[in-house]
């Protein structure tokens, strides 16, 4: 009889299109193993409602693993430096035959990886890992020189090219096995760090038939309208699937196959909606290849190394205050109330309130990628990153430093009516659509007084930014 294989779970929380665990199958009988690891998910700021929702998938998971014949064992191993000797521990005890997982990228995650591939073959055990996560595994899409690309629009263009010749598949769900006489473990209660409220739990329903019913929705009803719908907060536009693509709970490749479905099998012509939800797609894969590429940005390093030197601003009052959405701009703390509510934030809303808290605050950057790490329950190093240094005007492919956007501007643009901003700010809901984008002092004539004034001038904080980066050009 085939001794078992392991299958280390980590954020690929699917039975279906899953590499390690297809491949796992096919050598023998599997059981899936989950690390709990406290100390490093603090470390780390993952949000508490991030890692409920990943204990509420693998709740999922276990059911649809059991059907199939395939225990779960869970362990408890608080720092990812003693994943090797925990898995090895369990191979030990099981008798196993070899340990499969998807990669996982970033340093903390490589050095992890590494470290239990060697242990295990050191230990005469097999052990693989597979490129499940993306399209294209970090270092397949170089320039002509032989390096990672960092303009995005040069990285799109050879991922396309590729993706003409060779269309990744979508795998099936393992077969089932036979029972094993090994017991599944309970799904473990971490209260404290894996939180969540009723609302949170409400909006982000967990398991992969609650992906694929978002996905399948999505493709239905928005879709075909997403290039003229996705940068409006006020209508339901977007897929909402990022926590479902972070938590592994659906595949990217899932995704790419049903919007090709929705537009004749084009990937770069045809329906406009589907070519830009592609787009977002490889934004996503360009920021996990530079994660890989630059391992700086992984130690929070401004990918432009010339901008360490900006003069950022140390203003605890005025982050509490963007924090907690209270800066007196009705977009910006619609935004950031959004966030502290549900755990999301649409995307237009998180490049205004990451421009605003680094331009018009000129307050440094890692700031806001921290809070919104400790916040998201679609937190992702890459993905947070990259899009915090784009407004910071510090990373790849950034805005120039020059490019401020006006948040009275930008909402009077994508909330027109002002829908978004009396959702979450109630204090403004009887204000008229003429003045619910502005600031004070219009706001308290119509019965908002607990609304703040602005933190900022807009003008002359913009000023400001300008003068600190024209400052960095001067220095260099």
């Amino acid at each position: 009889m085939n001794r078992v294989q392991l299958c280390w779970l980590r954020n690929d929380l699917r039975s279906h299109d899953n590499k390690a665990l297809s491949r796992a199958r096919e050598q023998g009988p599997v059981v899936a193993v989950w690390l709990v690891s406290e100390q490093t998910w603090r470390e780390h700021l993952d949000a508490p409602m991030k890692i409920d929702f990943w204990l509420r998938n693998l709740a999922s998971l276990q059911q649809r693993l059991q059907q199939r014949g395939i225990p779960l064992r869970i362990l408890h191993c608080p720092r990812w430096q003693d994943a090797a000797d925990c898995l090895l521990q369990l191979a030990g005890e099981l008798q196993a035959a070899g340990l499969h997982f998807n990669a996982e990228y970033g340093i903390h995650e490589q050095q992890r990886d590494d470290a239990c591939l060697i242990a295990f073959r050191q230990a005469g055990l097999q052990a693989d890992s597979y490129h499940d996560q993306l399209l294209f595994p970090p270092g397949s899409l170089l320039t002509r020189s032989g390096s990672m690309f960092k303009v995005y629009s040069q990285f799109r263009k050879l991922a396309i090219a590729t993706l003409h010749q060779r269309l990744p598949r979508c795998l099936a769900e393992p077969e089932p096995q036979p029972p094993l006489a090994i017991s599944s473990d309970a799904i473990p209660q971490l209260p404290g760090l894996a939180d969540a409220s009723a609302l949170q739990r409400q909006l982000w329903p967990a398991g992969e038939a609650a992906a694929q019913q978002r996905l399948q929705q999505f493709c239905e009803d928005s879709l075909h309208a997403y290039s003229e719908q996705r940068d409006r907060p006020d209508l339901d536009g977007t897929s909402r699937l990022s926590p479902y693509l972070a938590s592994g709970v659906i595949s990217v490749r899932q995704c790419l196959h049903a919007a090709m479905r929705c537009n004749q099998g084009e990937l770069d012509s045809g329906n406009r909606g589907v070519q830009t939800w592609v787009n977002e797609l490889l934004w996503r894969e360009f920021y996990k290849h530079i994660l890989v590429a630059y391992p700086h940005v992984s130690r929070h390093r401004a990918f432009r190394p010339e901008t360490e030197a900006v003069a950022w601003r140390n203003d605890p009052k005025a982050l509490e205050a963007w924090q907690q959405g209270r800066t007196g701009y009705p977009i910006i703390d619609a935004a950031m109330r959004q966030l502290l509510a549900t755990g999301w934030m649409h995307n237009r809303l998180r490049m205004l309130s990451a421009m605003f808290l680094t331009k018009n605050l000129l307050i440094d950057w890692r700031e806001g990628e921290r809070w919104f790490m400790q916040h998201l329950i679609d937190g992702d190093l890459a993905a947070n990153n990259g899009g915090w240094q784009w407004s910071a005007s510090t990373g790849t492919d950034a805005a120039p430093y020059f490019r401020i956007f006006n948040p009275v501007t930008q909402a009077q643009k994508f909330d027109p009516n002002g829908d978004f901003i009396r959702h979450w700010l109630p204090e403004l809901a009887s204000r008229p659509t003429s003045l619910i984008h502005q600031p004070l002092p219009a706001a308290d004539l119509f019965g908002a007084s607990d609304y703040p004034p602005p933190l900022v001038e807009l003008s002359a904080s913009r000023q400001r930014a300008l003068d600190a980066f024209k400052n960095l050009g001067e220095t260099r």
